[in-house]
């Protein structure tokens, strides 16, 4: 069963969102919605890289400093004006 491993993923983003809004204060973005494991935000076109890089950061070392992985997380993220132009 994968359960063990979906059931760590899904704690690793709710860690990530519980963060997030600390992370983006500032920034003119909205953090939209959680779909498995990705999080959907609304941000002004000027923001985006920035945005890239912290919730990347966030993300990444979300599981610290509960849980230390024996392998790195890794963070793809899209940007666009739709969620299949982000993808």
């Amino acid at each position: 069963s994968n359960a063990p491993i979906q059931g760590a993923a899904a704690d690793i983003i709710r860690r990530a969102m519980i963060r997030m809004p600390q992370a983006i204060r500032g920034l003119p973005v909205r953090m939209l919605l959680q779909v498995h494991d990705e999080l959907v935000f609304e941000a002004e076109e000027s923001a985006v890289d920035e945005l890239i890089a912290v919730a990347r950061q966030v993300m990444e070392n979300a599981p610290d400093p509960a849980v230390r992985l024996a392998v790195p997380l890794v963070v793809d993220a899209g940007q666009g004006d739709n969620w299949a132009q982000a993808h």
